[in-house]
């Protein structure tokens, strides 16, 4: 694995705390992540939960978005009115899956994953997805940032040039779970268990309304409030379970 993380070009240093340890029960674990098959992958330690999670990029669900991207609501909700080609930071990228619907629309996407396993899931994807010739015109438009969107932002603020910073910021922020645990996918609980809730979230709005040039866009559930009560989106894109809150700046 270590290999692999090197070869990806993430700084191992990054998951220092989280190399299995002796001593180190297995129930005090929630999930591992592994090598096989020629992929990184995420295996929950609880059977309930399935098969591991590994990102490809080019099959499924995933595969049949980004080659119809233009007519995705995120798409139409990151670009506006504009026709230009847009820089974009995916404050929130986990997966990656909207990071490369939105590469696929012809952006420059840096992809921000503060948690050093997700990080790895993404960029592992990304680098396989480089050795198809449909996936590697899109993969090559996205930079995978293993840290935390806020430091990313804040440099990129405190450096005051206004040419390095980006067009839209993107967050999809992950929110303490309502539903019954029965009811949510299973793929989303293991993704929880890794990553927990993003309590900082409305502090990474405030933050990404003054580094983005143009808009900010916030993916909610469809029928939520705004991510911030105080402070409301210039406009929504609805679709059937979720919408789009967009701030222009």
């Amino acid at each position: 694995m270590r290999q692999r993380i090197k070869q990806l070009g993430l700084p191992v240093s990054h998951f220092d705390e989280y190399w299995s340890q002796e001593g180190v029960q297995e129930e005090e674990l929630k999930a591992v992540l592994e090598w096989r098959e020629g992929q990184i992958q995420l295996r929950s330690l609880n059977p309930e939960l399935g098969l591991p999670i590994a990102v490809d990029f080019l099959h499924g669900k995933t595969g049949f978005r980004f080659q119809r991207a233009q007519h995705e609501m995120i798409v139409k909700a990151v670009a506006g009115r504009s026709k230009d080609r847009l820089t974009v930071v995916d404050a929130t990228a986990g997966l990656g899956r909207d990071s490369f619907i939105l590469a696929a629309a012809g952006y420059s996407v840096i992809s921000c994953e503060r948690q050093p396993a997700i990080a790895a899931l993404l960029a592992d994807g990304l680098d396989r997805a480089l050795d198809s010739e449909a996936g590697a015109p899109v993969a090559r438009r996205i930079t995978v940032k293993p840290i935390s969107a806020f430091s990313l932002l804040s440099d990129l603020l405190a450096a005051g040039d206004e040419l390095a910073r980006p067009d839209v910021v993107y967050l999809d922020p992950m929110f303490p779970e309502r539903s019954k645990p029965a009811l949510v996918k299973k793929e989303m609980r293991i993704f929880r268990d890794v990553v927990g809730d993003d309590i900082d979230a409305e502090s990474l709005l405030t933050l990404a309304i003054n580094a983005a040039k143009k808009r900010v866009v916030v993916k909610r559930p469809r029928k939520s409030g705004a991510l911030m009560a105080a402070m409301k989106p210039g406009y929504q894109i609805l679709g059937k379970s979720s919408r789009m809150d967009v701030y222009p700046v």
